[in-house]
């Protein structure tokens, strides 16, 4: 465990853990800068210069989550730059600063969300929920995209660890709905991190069964998935392409599923159409050959 505690008046030196450096050169002086930047979160007036600092330095101090999970009122300073900007959002009137801004303090969630010492803590705090006004967002300029993609990171970084807490929380939610309107209407990239997100709910067993539970769930991801592959036709992307791919498989899985894909899977998928596309892709092009033999061993069984 870490044990520090900062304070407005006064920073005792923190126990460092074990994985830190424990030289009193660089290292030592790398982990003070860190937990002076950390108290600044807490003060409104040094908090944007701390965000930005920060969020430059979460990817090479490792044990920043419990820092920031465990020192006093910083997930709450984190929260209060997410719900400032809620005003914002309808109508549309985000900054390319505001932005900016927010999307430091998310990095810094994203942080917290994938290390494995506060991932759990995290999600029974359901800070996800926080971020899905970000999500329900239609807004197509700059600053609003922006926001979209990186709230979309931090609930990616949660379901890239294969964690069965993860998804049970986030079926509870309406994540599955968000993702699929960002698949239709996004960006190339917030597309592609919406299905990737999709695709690693599909691939957990409670995850497939719960969207092959009824029709209508079936379709509603099936028909966006069919929406997107059209789309590709005329601007291919490769790495959409590989996620749609991986969906599809999966879905397979499921004998419903399957049965439905025998009549719903687009043509363009049984013909050569990506082809090109694909031409350096290995494992996807394996990933469409199951998925082909997979419905058509279906309508075998069938006949």
């Amino acid at each position: 465990a870490i044990c520090w505690q900062l304070s407005q008046g006064r920073r005792r030196t923190p126990m460092l853990p074990s994985v830190m450096p424990q030289e009193s050169g660089q290292g030592q002086d790398d982990a003070e800068k860190i937990f002076h930047l950390v108290l600044e979160l807490t003060n409104p007036e040094q908090r944007e210069a701390a965000l930005l600092e920060l969020s430059k330095r979460r990817e090479t101090f490792i044990d920043l989550a419990p820092i920031l999970w465990h020192s006093f009122g910083t997930i709450s300073a984190l929260l209060q730059e997410i719900v400032t900007i809620y005003p914002l959002l309808s109508p549309p009137s985000l900054t390319a600063q505001a932005s900016n801004r927010v999307c430091n303090a998310l990095a810094l969630l994203q942080c917290v969300a994938s290390h494995p010492e506060t991932r759990t803590l995290f999600l029974n705090a359901h800070i996800p929920l926080f971020l899905y006004p970000f999500l329900n967002t239609v807004s197509k300029t700059r600053p609003f995209e922006y926001l979209r993609l990186t709230s979309l990171g931090v609930i990616g970084a949660l379901v890239k660890v294969d964690d069965p807490d993860v998804i049970n929380f986030l079926l509870s939610t309406e994540i599955i709905p968000l993702c699929l309107r960002i698949m239709e209407t996004g960006s190339e990239l917030s597309k592609t991190v919406a299905t990737f997100i999709v695709q690693k709910i599909l691939l957990d067993e409670t995850g497939l069964a719960y969207i092959c539970a009824t029709a209508e769930r079936f379709y509603a991801v099936s028909t966006v998935l069919g929406n997107l592959v059209g789309s590709l036709v005329d601007q291919p992307s490769a790495r959409l392409l590989k996620h749609i791919v991986r969906c599809y498989l999966r879905l397979s899985d499921n004998p419903r599923a399957r049965e439905a894909l025998r009549q719903c899977l687009p043509d363009v998928l049984r013909d050569a159409t990506f082809s090109a596309c694909l031409k350096d892709d290995v494992t996807t092009k394996r990933w469409l050959t199951q998925l082909l033999f997979n419905i058509t061993e279906s309508t075998q069984h069938v006949q």
